[in-house]
């Protein structure tokens, strides 16, 4: 690693945890695909985190990729409850340590339950967020998986 390679919590979680990956730069993308293009991977493999709200102080990360969205009916059924919710940005960076376009599974505040897209499954490696605008970790969907005790969920919709 070099001494121009951001260390923000998730890379410094990454190096901690043994986790082989790529740190990526770019500058700030107005889309998914925009992203993905700068990054240099399919945008179907740029995975997005997202903080849900089970309860008062009760929260999970769920990466979902790029282009998809999440199937709220899916997420409430796999878990077994009837509500959940999206924090606002506020709660957002305090369950986490991180600012909305920056949350990863890697280096929160606090070890937070992890669910995983099922389509990761397929790729050889995935970009998640790096903990800070423009800052991307590539790695492999089955080594974050063991790494985080994530759980592997058909969780989207196209």
């Amino acid at each position: 690693m070099s001494d121009t390679t951001p260390r923000t919590a998730a890379v410094e979680a990454a190096e901690a945890l043994g986790l082989a990956h790529e740190v990526r730069v770019i500058e700030r993308a107005r889309s998914v695909e925009e992203a993905a293009d700068r990054l240099g991977v399919p945008v179907e493999h740029l995975y997005k985190t997202l903080v849900v709200r089970r309860g008062q102080d009760d929260h999970l990360l769920v990466l979902v990729p790029g282009p998809s969205q999440l199937d709220w009916a899916k997420l409430r059924a796999h878990l077994g409850v009837s509500r959940l919710s999206l924090p606002d940005a506020d709660e957002a960076r305090e369950a986490t340590g991180y600012e909305r376009g920056t949350i990863t599974p890697l280096g929160t505040r606090q070890p937070l339950p992890v669910i995983v897209d099922a389509a990761a499954t397929g790729a050889e490696r995935i970009a998640i967020g790096g903990g800070a605008h423009g800052v991307s970790l590539l790695l492999s969907p089955t080594e974050l998986v063991a790494a985080v005790a994530a759980e592997v969920v058909d969780v989207t919709r196209n």
